[in-house]
């Protein structure tokens, strides 16, 4: 079962004004080619569809934390760009400094009624002052209070600390990307523009009840790292950001009762599958509001579902792969590549890639496998 929620997608004409502060790390950790020279790609994209009525401001932190560049409208884009190039590693990496700076500056020159956020780019590498990532989860939900959005970009691999990043952009209602090529810092920083930096509802969060008729029981596949919100029922569910045009798919796997294997085979059944109610706030308000979904009995055969549905299915299948998902033990690496193109979109660049990954990662876990049983 396929639930897909998606936000509404502003008018770029009438997209507010923003104030932008770029938070980069420029420690010594970030003098790779998929770092900060990565990162510089990425803001000069970004810079190019700033409008004169932005600001952009940069501060920095590594051997120095400091302002880079004072608040400039986006309509000077060659001072911005220059700012940009003329950033080079070194240090250590106090992030907490450098997190505390980029908030003050944002808000001195806080837009109200505006897009006022810190993008915030690193490794996630904090080394240096307050770094727990406790401390620094106390940190930034002290700063959301202000209004100030957090988007965070994480770049690196090896010492590359996703967890904490994830964390920050959590607690600072923002969102989180992660860039591994140009490709991708476009993908984010140009093409979802707005979904990466304009918000259009806070603290969102779905309910979703089966019905119980015809579903014995259930698992949602994935979001391993919300397990512990979904299942304690007691605890009070913190909701995220949505940015403009934002879309998500969750994945249920559903073990029908004889009353739905019955409805499969003869007919279809006229009452719910399941009711959805999302809860969320529209920016600047505190006002909780409701929008109720139920989710009709409309089952199809796997191979007459649509394509996009069951290449989904088959990124769900590689993701349980890599964790070595006791529920697909019955499948085997060999047969993804021909699972992935079988469903993939050619012209679509992003299913090209995707099938690029599973063809390398097939590579890598065969040989892993083999070497695993010749040891036992």
């Amino acid at each position: 079962m396929y639930v897909q929620v998606n936000s509404r997608k502003l008018n770029l004409d009438k997209i507010p004004h923003s104030n932008l502060v770029f938070l980069i790390d420029v420690s010594g950790s970030m003098d790779m080619p998929n770092r900060l020279p990565l990162l510089k790609v990425g803001f000069r994209k970004l810079v190019e569809n700033l409008r004169p009525v932005d600001t952009v401001s940069i501060v920095v932190y590594g051997s120095v934390v400091g302002v880079m560049l004072q608040p400039t409208s986006g309509a000077d884009k060659k001072k911005i760009l220059q700012a940009i190039e003329e950033l080079s590693p070194g240090g250590f990496t106090p992030g907490e400094a450098g997190i505390l700076q980029a908030y003050r500056l944002a808000q001195s020159t806080f837009i109200k009624g505006g897009n006022n956020r810190v993008i915030l780019a690193t490794d996630g590498d904090f080394n240096v002052g307050n770094y727990k990532e406790k401390e620094l989860e106390e940190l930034i939900t002290r700063q959301k209070q202000s209004g100030i959005y957090l988007t965070c970009l994480g770049v690196g691999m090896g010492n590359y600390k996703d967890s904490k990043i994830e964390v920050l952009a959590k607690k600072g209602n923002g969102n989180f990307a992660y860039l591994d090529n140009e490709r991708e810092a476009e993908k984010v920083l140009v093409r979802e523009l707005t979904q990466t930096l304009y918000t259009v509802a806070d603290d969102v969060y779905m309910n979703l009840w089966f019905n119980k008729s015809l579903v014995e029981a259930y698992r949602l596949i994935g979001f391993d790292n919300k397990l512990a919100a979904i299942a304690d029922s007691n605890n009070l569910l913190e909701g995220g950001e949505l940015g403009s045009g934002h879309s998500m798919v969750a994945i249920f796997e559903l073990e029908p009762t004889q009353k739905n294997r019955d409805a499969a085979s003869y007919g279809v059944m006229s009452e719910p599958l399941a009711n959805i109610s999302i809860h969320y706030k529209l920016p600047g308000s505190k006002q909780e509001r409701l929008h109720a979904y139920s989710c009709p009995y409309n089952f199809l055969e796997f191979r007459e579902s649509q394509a996009h549905l069951r290449f989904a299915a088959t990124v769900a299948l590689y993701g349980s792969l890599l964790r070595s998902s006791p529920y697909v033990q019955h499948v085997e690496w060999e047969q993804m590549p021909g699972m992935v193109k079988e469903n993939m979109d050619s012209n679509d660049l992003l299913h090209q890639e995707f099938y690029d990954l599973v063809v390398k990662t097939q590579k890598i876990y065969i040989p892993l496998r083999k070497k695993r049983k010749s040891d036992q």
